[in-house]
């Protein structure tokens, strides 16, 4: 751990590097809060559950669309054109909202469709960035597994914050200030050197962008299921803290997976793995999966929750590993593009799985909500299973000496200026 906690101290010395992780994490509040801000506003208004519900599906239905689009907008237009124009547009969607209330419905969902379709990807910009920032490979995917880490600290710290906020002001006044601060997070990363400076490889034209890569379909593929399976245990976990009556028990729950996550995370970043990273993810989430089969068990609340953190550990790990796994089977010049379609799949999988643990609540009990977080991993480890042989060969382009003496080397799309050590893939010639 040690050694771990100085390779993190090495990556956040880096020039620019302690900037651009905490104006990405930052500038990504209002993603992370949107849906309990949205819910608490509209109960505020006088609005129904169900309503609520609807309008927090919305949004993340219209950001699910907005992510893979905007990246694609960045690889080809640049970071700054695109992140902080798209923050603003959906920061004044949440303005929108905020001011009509509910009482317009048409107005209300317009709103939300907007705040969620321009909502900037600065996830997939930020793993962009990082091979020109850091260079050398192992603290890229240091840089990474921080990452992972970070965002799961961004998804606890922000619900606490938005409730704050409704405490003090309003619901209205919450979702103005962090929108506020959402936008000034994305201005601190677009006006650093290495985003405006930042440009992607040459790319071929073609309307599939990014998921012309059939390893990048079989990784999004997997990762639709590592969804669900998160997704379907946050109605789980309220099922059970209903069933031993008690609402602090789900928060226990929700802080004990996240400390596994942060834990697993951390001791995933401290070490260099050696071997294909496809291989390693393989493992991870067959770990992962073995981690979410217990809690079909539902035993009693103080076994439930250590179940909770063991089944937390191996996420952070999984998403960090996902990501190199992205970066070298991206199409050469989408590398944001691909990166966001990962955030993208992995929360469309999220949402279905809130949607099928509510039926299985109601069909069979708590126990059949958390066994479709079992199912859910068992599927992402059959479909990474199945499609080995694809992910096996990941993209690599010759360089120009390499065309002389015949030698292959993997080229870095995001190191145009050859920062990055050999070996080193961001992506790959189509």
């Amino acid at each position: 751990m040690g050694a771990g906690a100085t390779g993190y101290a090495e990556i956040l010395k880096a020039p620019h590097a302690t900037r651009l992780l905490t104006g990405t994490l930052v500038g990504r509040l209002p993603n992370a809060t949107a849906h309990i801000a949205i819910v608490l506003f509209t109960r505020a208004e006088g609005g129904s559950y169900t309503l609520a519900g609807v309008l927090a599906a919305v949004y993340g239905l219209a950001t699910a669309i907005g992510q893979p689009l905007l990246g694609r907008a960045v690889d080809l237009y640049g970071q700054p054109r695109v992140q902080l124009p798209a923050a603003v547009v959906s920061a004044l969607g949440m303005a929108l909202l905020a001011a009509v209330g509910t009482g317009s419905l048409p107005a209300a969902f317009a709103a939300v469709v907007v705040a969620g379709l321009f909502t900037p990807p600065l996830e997939g910009g930020l793993r962009a960035l990082w091979p020109s920032v850091l260079g050398r490979e192992d603290r890229v995917h240091r840089a990474y597994a921080m990452d992972a880490v970070a965002q799961e600290v961004m998804f606890t710290v922000g619900p606490l914050l938005v409730t704050v906020l409704v405490s003090l002001w309003s619901p209205a006044a919450a979702l103005l200030v962090i929108n506020a601060i959402g936008v000034l997070g994305a201005l601190s990363v677009v006006l650093s050197e290495p985003s405006r400076a930042w440009r992607s490889a040459p790319r071929e034209a073609h309307w599939l962008g990014a998921l012309r890569s059939p390893g990048l379909l079989a990784l999004l593929g997997a990762f639709f299921f590592v969804g669900l399976a998160l997704g379907s245990i946050t109605v789980a976990g309220v099922a059970y803290a209903d069933d031993h009556g008690r609402e602090a028990v789900y928060g226990w729950l929700m802080a004990a997976l996240g400390l596994g996550a942060l834990l697993g995370g951390t001791f995933y970043g401290a070490r260099q793995w050696a071997g294909a990273p496809e291989r390693r993810l393989l493992v991870i989430v067959a770990l992962l999966a073995l981690g979410y089969l217990p809690l079909a068990l539902t035993p009693g609340v103080v076994a439930m929750t250590a179940l909770s953190a063991v089944a937390g550990v191996f996420l952070a790990p999984a998403i960090a590993c996902a990501f190199i796994v992205v970066d070298r089977h991206a199409p050469r010049g989408t590398v944001t593009e691909a990166f966001s379609w990962l955030v993208t799949t992995f929360g469309v999988g999220a949402a279905a799985g809130t949607a099928v643990a509510g039926p299985a609540v109601e069909l069979g009990g708590t126990a059949w909500s958390f066994a479709v977080a079992g199912a859910g991993g068992i599927a992402a480890l059959l479909v990474l299973t199945a499609t080995q042989r694809v992910l096996a060969v990941p993209g690599r382009t010759k360089d120009i000496a390499g065309a002389i003496t015949g030698s292959i080397t993997v080229s870095s799309e995001n190191d145009r200026n050859g920062a990055a050590e050999p070996g080193f893939s961001s992506g790959r010639e189509a």
